[in-house]
């Protein structure tokens, strides 16, 4: 069973959402998307200062079975990507969380968290 911790905000496509400050959020892949993905051996991040739309395209996550791509879950501006992941893409595996998360954005709107899934819909959409 997957891990969805409950304070946190999801996608239907797999990401999270982590408030970090007020209108900064931190953003990664779910515990069960790394575990249906497999091993990750690479991660593709944009560069800070680069802006998306919510449902955007923000990079691609490569794993021993696919490469999947990265969709912003918030429209906002990247203020830090996690360079630990070049060094390691495995932090995604053991610690999607923590160490393993991906960009931090600083959000347009708390509208756009606030319409994400809650941990109980996210548990409801992947079937646990």
């Amino acid at each position: 069973m997957s891990q969805i911790p409950t304070e946190l905000h999801y996608t239907e496509d797999h990401e999270y959402v982590k408030t970090d400050e007020a209108d900064v959020v931190i953003v990664g892949i779910t515990d069960y998307a790394q575990g249906e993905l497999g091993d990750v051996v690479y991660v593709d991040l944009p560069d800070v200062g680069a802006k998306f739309a919510r449902t955007e395209v923000f990079g691609t996550i490569e794993a021993v079975k696919a490469v999947s791509e990265l969709f912003c879950p918030v429209a906002g501006e990247v203020m830090e990507i996690n360079d630990a992941l070049e060094r390691d893409p495995s932090l995604v595996n053991k610690d999607p969380y923590g160490d393993g998360w991906m960009i931090k954005l600083r959000i347009r709107s708390q509208a756009d968290v606030d319409d994400l899934l809650s941990a109980s819909d996210y548990t409801q959409h992947i079937g646990e």
